[in-house]
C-alpha cells in the first residue's frame, strides 16, 4: 500500500474497479497494484478469485482511492488500459468536440485493444480500435467508433471520463509457439529458424481461410539482397499489403534496371563507378512513364519487389519522409493523407511482418489493432523495445537481417526465389 499524504487542498477520492480474465499469469493484476501505487494512489481488494485450472479464469474487485480527484483520473486511466471496469456501471458520458480537429479536455484516448462502451444499459464494441485516437458514440444507432483528432468536427459527440468504458486485455496465448510471447522480444542469441518456422506455419493458415498478410518493408531488404524473397513471397500470394517508403521503392527499380542498390553491385558486393548516381537514374524513369504501375505496363519494369506487388494487385502504400529524393510518383508525401490510407489498408489484417524499417514499422504499430499478429524482423534490437514503449505491445521481435529472415521465411514456405 502506499501512504503518501493527501495533497495540500485536495479531496480523497475513491472508485471500485474490477479485472477478470487471466489476470495472474498474464501479469494484468500486478501491473494495476503497480499503477495504483506508482501514481500515488491506494487500493483494498475487496474480492478475490483465482482460476484453479488452465480454462478457468480469475476476479478482482478492488477499491482505489487517491488524494484528489486529478490523482484518481491519472489512476483509473492506466487501469482501464489494462482493462479494469468501473462496477458503477453507468452509461458512457459525452461532450462535443468544441472545434474542429479539437477534443473536449477530459477526452479518452483509446489504447489499441478492442474496447466496449455501455450505451443504453448494453456493452457496445467499438469499432476500428486504433491506439491514440478519440471515440464517438452515435446513441441512436447504439454504434461507437474511432475517430482521429484531425477528423473530429465541431459537435461530435466525444467520449469523456471513465464511466462506460472497458477494454479487453489480451490473454497471454498458451501455445507453444512464438505468439505466446507477447510483449517479448526474441534475443539474438535465441534460435531463429523455430521462431521463423511459427510464422511460416501461422502465413499458410492466414493464406488458407483468404485472411489478409501485412508487409511493412524497408530498403535494407534491398540492400542485403533480399529483395527477390519478398517478390517471391508477394508472386505465391503471401503478401497481401505492402507499406513502405520512397527508398525501398527506388532502391527496388534502380536494383532490377542497373543491378545496384546504393551503387553496390548486388551481385558482386562491389561499388560501381558513378553507382551513386542510380538512384537517381531509377527515380527519372518511373518519374517519366508517370508511376510504377506505369512503368510495369509499358514493360519497362520486369522484375522486383514493386513489379510483383503491381502484378499481383497488392494494395500497396508508400509514405514520403522530408529526405526524399524525387520522389517516387506513387510515394504519398501528405503525412495525413498517408496515415489514412495506411488506416484503410490494415482492416482485416491478421499479420503484420514489419522488416528492417523503424520509422513505418511504429507508424503501422499506432495503426493496429492489439490483436494483429505482429513480428518485428531489425538487426538493431532497440527498434522492437521502440515499438513496445509506443504501445504496439504485442509486437514479437527477431533480432536478425533482412535477407536471413526473407530466405528461411522463403524455405519454410516452400517458395521460390524469383530472378
Amino acid at each position: 500500500m502506499n501512504d503518501q499524504p493527501a495533497k495540500a487542498g485536495g479531496k480523497p477520492a475513491s472508485e471500485e474497479i474490477q479485472l477478470s480474465g487471466h489476470i495472474i499469469d498474464s501479469l494484468v493484476l500486478p501491473r494495476a497494484f503497480d499503477a495504483i501505487m506508482n501514481l500515488g494512489g491506494e487500493f483494498d481488494v475487496l474480492e478475490f478469485r483465482v482460476g484453479k485450472k488452465k480454462d478457468e479464469t480469475s476476479f478482482a474487485r478492488m477499491r482505489v482511492t487517491a488524494p484528489d480527484a486529478a490523482t484518481l483520473d491519472a489512476i483509473l486511466t492506466q487501469l482501464q488500459e489494462l482493462g479494469a471496469e468501473l462496477v458503477s456501471q453507468k452509461d458512457v458520458a459525452t461532450s462535443p468536440a468544441p472545434r474542429d480537429g479539437a477534443l473536449p479536455p477530459d477526452f479518452y484516448s483509446t489504447t489499441n485493444l478492442n474496447t466496449d462502451v455501455r450505451i443504453g444499459g448494453r456493452w457496445v464494441r467499438v469499432e476500428h480500435p486504433e491506439m491514440d485516437v478519440a471515440i464517438l458514440v452515435d446513441r441512436a444507432e447504439k454504434r461507437a467508433f474511432t475517430r482521429p483528432m484531425v477528423h473530429v468536427k465541431q459537435g461530435d459527440p466525444v467520449v469523456v471520463g471513465h464511466d462506460g468504458i472497458r477494454a479487453i486485455p489480451l490473454e497471454r496465448a498458451r501455445e507453444s509457439e512464438i505468439f505466446s510471447f507477447m510483449n517479448s522480444a526474441v534475443s539474438s542469441e535465441k534460435p531463429k529458424k523455430l521462431a521463423i518456422h511459427d510464422v511460416a506455419r501461422e502465413m499458410k493458415a492466414i493464406q488458407a481461410r483468404g485472411g489478409k498478410i501485412l508487409v511493412v518493408a524497408g530498403p535494407a531488404i534491398i540492400h542485403s539482397g533480399a529483395g527477390p524473397y519478398l517478390g517471391a513471397l508477394i508472386r505465391a500470394g503471401y503478401v497481401h499489403v505492402l507499406f513502405g517508403g520512397n527508398a525501398i521503392a527506388t532502391h527496388d527499380v534502380e536494383s532490377a534496371l542497373l543491378g545496384t542498390s546504393l551503387g553496390v553491385n548486388l551481385g558482386s558486393g562491389l561499388p560501381v563507378e558513378g553507382g551513386h548516381r542510380h538512384h537517381m537514374k531509377a527515380l527519372n524513369v518511373i518519374r517519366t512513364a508517370g508511376s510504377l504501375r506505369a512503368a510495369v505496363e509499358q514493360g519497362i519494369l520486369k522484375r522486383g519487389v514493386m513489379y510483383e506487388a503491381i502484378q499481383k494487385d497488392v494494395t500497396m502504400v508508400l509514405a514520403g519522409s522530408i529526405r526524399d529524393d524525387g520522389p517516387m510518383p506513387d510515394v504519398i508525401t501528405d503525412v495525413l493523407v498517408a496515415q489514412d490510407a495506411m488506416r484503410a489498408a490494415v482492416r482485416g489484417v491478421e499479420l503484420a511482418l514489419m522488416i528492417s524499417s523503424m520509422l513505418h514499422a511504429i507508424a503501422t504499430g499506432n495503426l493496429l489493432p492489439a490483436f494483429v499478429k505482429t513480428v518485428v524482423v531489425d538487426i538493431n534490437p532497440a527498434v522492437v523495445t521502440k515499438l513496445a514503449d509506443r504501445g504496439s505491445w504485442q509486437a514479437v521481435g527477431l533480432v536478425t537481417d533482412a535477407e536471413l529472415f526473407l530466405r528461411e521465411l522463403c524455405s519454410a514456405l516452400d517458395v521460390a526465389e524469383t530472378a
